[in-house]
């Protein structure tokens, strides 16, 4: 299997742009396992194997349980997460598949009992990012574990 597009080597500054915004999001308030979570869930609505498979390795590598990512699919009705997680995944879901007509501000309302808005910032950067990652994952199909070495995902043991 090979990728359709070498998008990393066809437009190499805006790559390199992507990969500072990502270092910066993965720098911020939130923590690493929510992160870990917003990343696979986006990338499961999108339908992107590349960053699927690269952000559950990420996650096992860094102890998130495997009953978890398991749950995620249907995180909604799983006890296995925290109201906290929830209103995350609820905002990542709201985003992700985004609906012209849909009242994001009940959405808002929840995730600021839980969220500073910083927080709340960050998170959206997260999303927008991962759904930016997606869209290249799913359009040029690269090769789902390809760089596990390069990111250390090969620890992962999976």
């Amino acid at each position: 299997m090979t990728s359709l597009l070498n998008y990393n080597q066809i437009s190499p500054e805006a790559y390199k742009a992507l990969l500072a915004l990502d270092k910066i999001v993965q720098n911020g308030s939130l923590p690493q396992n929510l992160r870990h979570l917003i990343r696979i869930r986006a990338s499961q609505l999108n339908g992107c194997l590349f960053c699927l498979d690269m952000h559950v390795k990420e996650a096992r590598r860094d102890d998130e349980r495997e009953l978890r990512l398991h749950h995620l699919y249907a995180w909604h009705e799983s006890q296995l997460f925290s109201d906290r997680e929830k209103a995350a995944l609820e905002w990542t879901d709201a985003l992700t598949a985004i609906r012209p007509v849909e009242d994001k501000e009940p959405l808002l309302e929840k995730l600021r009992q839980h969220f500073n808005d910083t927080e709340i910032s960050e998170m959206t950067f997260t999303i927008g990012l991962i759904n930016i990652w997606n869209r290249f994952g799913v359009a040029f199909k690269p090769v789902p574990g390809s760089l596990d070495k390069v990111f250390g995902l090969d620890k992962a043991g999976l």
